[in-house]
């Protein structure tokens, strides 16, 4: 029995050893957050089914495929024999942009964490690096898998289980001296690691100013994100047209939204990011001139936004979504660029110009839908032009 009580006891000071060279390993690699979970089925397994059940993933139907969630529930069916999740969190708080410059109306909005390079180009080689550093310790082949956001794993959970921070209602990570602008990474693996000790010494306690922030109401409840109403999901994960009920709510977010963080009083403890990666090359790669964008091609497109997080949605849905932000500034000198757009190559994007026309106050705006409206064949535009013509006055 002694034996085997100072055989168990070499075993979790090698597990401990082992956890302190990968945290220092993660750190040198340039990660802000390190811990280690236990690969067991992670809480709230319940109120993500019931997520689910509700259709609040709106669109991400991948979420709610069975295969997906039976390997949220048991990280086995990834990894087989899997004992240990190392959970990484990387720093992405944005630098303070010039003043006024996302108060201007004429401007989109772009989601900080989108302000610079695609963070899985950033994160996943150093992922990489600790993985192999975690087989060159053990000394021998460790089966792992390395996720950033993109595999069937329930990441918030798992790091919260690894001290790296807690849920907030808003549905974020928090952690107590960062806040919440956080990029999330995990490797799962068949080394058995000590966990990293220490409840997090934090909480949204009576707060709720995320969930009254919310421009859309997506928010439904505390800790509780209805997908299909929230701007970042309309923005990005939406590939057709986006409700007609929430494009005034939208002012004028182009890609994904900050709103529920940017209220949040953890902010402010909040730092600027030292990765330069993250950081905006000019003010224009965080708030664009909406007409700027209008006149995009697909080339020009892809030269602004090549390797950032925007060009995952292509030219189609940006566009799309700076016509909304256009209709929501209701100025004029909109007009021009929205005309342009009834002949866009893309339905979606001369659909969403027609609505943006019809927000505009005290310009001809009846003529040009008419003359578009002789000329589309595509169904859905039609039906938007005739909903604006429905909505204008004739000219005198």
């Amino acid at each position: 029995m002694r034996a085997l009580t100072e055989e168990r006891g070499e075993t979790i000071l090698v597990c401990m050893n082992r956890t302190r060279q990968i945290c220092d390993r993660a750190h040198a690699l340039g990660f802000d957050l390190v811990g280690v979970s236990p690969a067991y089925p992670v809480p709230r397994l319940d109120a993500y089914r019931a997520w689910i059940a509700r259709g609040y993933q709106g669109e991400m139907g991948y979420m709610a495929r069975p295969d997906r969630v039976e390997r949220r529930e048991d990280p086995t069916r990834i990894v087989p024999g899997v004992r240990s999740i190392v959970c990484v969190g990387l720093n992405h708080c944005p630098h303070t942009l010039p003043a006024g410059l996302t108060s201007d109306s004429a401007r989109g909005l772009i989601s900080n964490y989108a302000w610079g390079l695609d963070y899985h180009d950033v994160m996943m080689p150093r992922l990489k690096k600790l993985a192999a550093f975690i087989a060159t310790q053990a000394g021998r082949h460790v089966a792992a898998r390395v996720y950033v956001d993109t595999g069937p794993v329930l990441e918030r959970a798992y790091a919260a289980e690894a001290s790296l921070g807690f849920v907030g209602k808003n549905t974020c990570l928090i952690h107590p001296r960062m806040g919440s602008w956080l990029f999330l990474g995990e490797i799962l693996c068949d080394l058995e690691l000590e966990p990293t000790p220490g409840d997090v010494d934090g909480s949204c306690g009576t707060c709720r100013r995320c969930l009254d922030a919310c421009p859309t109401g997506a928010l439904v409840a505390p800790y509780v994100l209805d997908a299909r109403r929230c701007i970042s999901y309309l923005t990005i994960e939406l590939k057709g047209p986006i409700p007609h009920e929430l494009r005034p709510l939208m002012g004028h977010w182009i890609y994904g939204c900050d709103v529920c963080q940017a209220v949040c009083p953890w902010q402010r403890f909040a730092r600027p990011t030292g990765e330069r990666a993250f950081w905006a090359e000019t003010p224009d790669r965080a708030a664009p001139s909406l007409l700027g964008l209008m006149e995009m091609d697909d080339e020009a497109f892809h030269h602004r936004f090549n390797r950032t997080p925007t060009s995952r949605i292509g030219r189609r849905r940006l566009l799309r979504n700076a016509a909304v932000a256009l209709g929501n500034w209701g100025d004029a000198q909109a007009v021009p660029a929205l005309r342009r757009a009834l002949t866009d190559p893309e339905p979606l994007v001369r659909g969403h110009a027609a609505w943006a026309l019809g927000r505009i106050a005290g310009h001809p705006g009846r003529k040009p839908l008419e003359t578009a409206l002789e000329n589309e064949d595509d169904a859905y535009v039609r039906d938007e032009i005739r909903r604006q013509l429905g909505g204008i006055r004739p000219e005198p």
